[in-house]
């Protein structure tokens, strides 16, 4: 038996040696990149931090903070450890300096073009863009995209859509939330915003065509900001796949919709679509962009409207202001008159709630950036190529720009409000999101609808939060409603 023994623990040396040579040499290699990583690096005046384990950096580190519902605590954590105002990281497999605080969101907002440029991850683009067709510059393509919104956005063309977002939120609640004595806002908001899309920059209305088109574009949104690994199974390559589809389904729409205009000698868009065929845009480009549209408009306002629901039912006093602000609306309309330009411009303090509620649950956690030049802030030099990450979680919860932090206070946006690049849901400066206006919109339509006509409680008050990468409500936001006495 000993001499079995014996002869089993030969057998197996040759491996324990070649198992001990990996050990050691993942050390060596690991402590190299830490040496190279660090500020006795060849370069000195990089920004202080740390780069992590080999290509996933602090990836995991970032994710589990953020599945846990406290985003901010990866960006406080090293703001207190390193510098207040920039540090070093590596992020789904790239080097990235995060600037921090009002002063680091003015300075990449302002340095467009300049020191920086628009930048997309892998994931993003491989998930949801056309890989024969996407640009590789991201400063190009993201002035065609927003070169395309500002008509789409002008106050002349906002004010028509306002009768069509009243009419479709009346209609959502009679079919999906009046039924039921519960519901689950978060789904529930989702497919508000995601019709609402379709119609506005496609005219798509047909309730099973715009279910084909959500259910692949659920799958390819949650591995945006996966690690791009696309093997079987893993969430990048679900994305990929989804994302795949989408494109296929869009290039159908839009060949359609482009030989409807041809028939029709169409000269007035009556869409996002139309007016870029009229361009004369490719059906891949305008594929390319409407997926960004989808992006920008859809999950940022339905999470908005999620805890705006949320955060008014924990506070009856903020909802008495604003359940009276919106029956002032109503006291001022004619026979089911729907909402126009002027009513909405009267919902100044469901606005303030609606900017309080994005402080304290932000829909959106920031945006890349990268260096088109060797540049010094705040006395480092970022390198030209490295990543550059603006995070509304350096600035929401800091003490230093909104006392008391935690503390839910609509009141901090009345009058002049936040100081400047310390509230920047939308961005700031020449890179404000030019879809702000159509947002607030969208928000304080669905939120009137839904006050004017139904009370409601939450089902679970503990409900945790995680941030996936927005906050998401872990079941949903169950909450039972009752109507509203006429």
């Amino acid at each position: 038996m000993k001499l079995a023994a014996m002869d089993a623990i030969d057998s197996l040396m040759p491996y324990l040696l070649h198992l001990v040579v990996l050990y050691v040499s993942v050390v060596v290699i690991y402590l190299l990149y830490e040496y190279k990583s660090s500020d006795g690096g060849a370069t000195p005046n990089l920004p202080p931090g740390r780069k992590g384990l080999p290509y996933i950096g602090e990836t995991l580190d970032y994710v589990l903070a953020s599945r846990w519902g406290t985003p901010e605590k990866f960006i406080t954590d090293r703001t207190t450890k390193y510098s207040p105002d920039v540090f070093r990281t590596s992020l789904l497999g790239e080097d990235m300096a995060i600037f921090c605080g009002a002063a680091g969101n003015k300075f990449l907002f302002s340095g467009q073009n300049k020191y920086v440029t628009s930048w997309w991850p892998d994931s993003i683009k491989k998930a949801l863009m056309d890989p024969a067709s996407v640009d590789n510059s991201s400063k190009e393509e993201s002035t065609k995209l927003r070169a395309y919104l500002p008509p789409f956005l002008k106050p002349e063309s906002l004010q028509h859509y306002i009768p069509v977002m009243d009419i479709m939120a009346k209609e959502h609640l009679d079919q999906h939330w009046f039924p039921y004595n519960e519901v689950q806002v978060f789904p529930l908001s989702k497919k508000y915003t995601f019709a609402l899309a379709c119609r506005l920059f496609m005219s798509v209305t047909d309730p099973e065509e715009i279910e084909n088109f959500a259910k692949p574009f659920a799958l390819a949104t949650a591995g945006l900001i996966s690690v791009p690994i696309d093997l079987p199974g893993t969430t990048f390559n679900s994305a990929v796949k989804a994302g795949r589809q989408i494109r296929q389904q869009l290039l159908a729409l839009i060949t359609k919709k482009k030989n409807e205009l041809l028939e029709k000698r169409k000269t007035v868009a009556s869409d996002l679509v139309d007016s870029m065929l009229m361009d004369g845009m490719t059906e891949v480009e305008i594929g390319n962009k409407i997926v960004g549209f989808f992006i920008a408009s859809h999950d940022t306002t339905s999470t908005a409207i999620t805890f705006l629901v949320s955060y008014l039912s924990d506070h009856p006093d903020v909802y008495s202001r604003v359940l009276e602000e919106q029956m002032e609306v109503v006291r001022c309309k004619v026979g089911g008159e729907p909402l126009r330009w002027e009513d909405i411009q009267k919902m100044k303090y469901t606005w303030c709630v609606a900017c309080e509620v994005m402080r304290l649950a932000p829909p959106a956690n920031g945006s890349f950036r990268e260096a088109i030049s060797d540049f010094t802030y705040a006395g480092y030099t970022i390198p030209k190529g490295w990543k550059a990450f603006w995070t509304v979680h350096s600035t929401n919860k800091n003490p230093k720009y909104f006392p008391d932090p935690e503390r839910f206070d609509p009141s901090r946006f009345e009058g002049d409000g936040p100081a400047p690049y310390t509230f920047v849901p939308f961005g700031g400066g020449p890179r404000m999101c030019p879809g702000k206006e159509y947002a607030r919109l969208e928000i304080l339509t669905f939120i009137h609808n839904l006050v004017v006509r139904l009370k409601w409680v939450k089902s679970n008050p503990k409900e945790k939060i995680s941030y996936i990468p927005s906050p998401i409500p872990e079941e949903g936001l169950p909450i039972k409603i009752q109507p509203l006495p006429n």
